[in-house]
């Protein structure tokens, strides 16, 4: 039950960085990924991650845990591409 989980939260997080990096304003890379490829991607992910929650908790907690973690990964995975750019030193003065 736990690598249950375990692997739904992984793949909420990894369709959470896909769709993010599809995005233009992405700070993970220089330039974004591919659009369709990669929403599709990241969508396939949540679907999988979603039915990991479904066979891992009641409906109700499942709901709970799904929107949780796409509320603290979305917001997570930006920060995380600022800090590895701050660590590179590749952020620019906003002057």
């Amino acid at each position: 039950m736990q690598v249950l989980i375990l692997s739904s939260l992984v793949a909420l997080f990894l369709g959470c960085f896909c769709i993010y990096r599809a995005s233009p304003n992405q700070r993970w890379g220089r330039a974004s990924w591919p659009v369709a490829p990669a929403r599709i991607a990241g969508v396939a992910l949540l679907a999988l991650g979603g039915w990991g929650c479904l066979q891992g908790y009641t409906p109700v907690a499942a709901v709970f845990v799904f929107g949780t973690a796409l509320m603290l990964f979305f917001c997570l995975i930006p920060y995380i591409g600022v800090l590895r750019q701050l660590r590179r030193g590749e952020a620019h003065d906003a002057r």
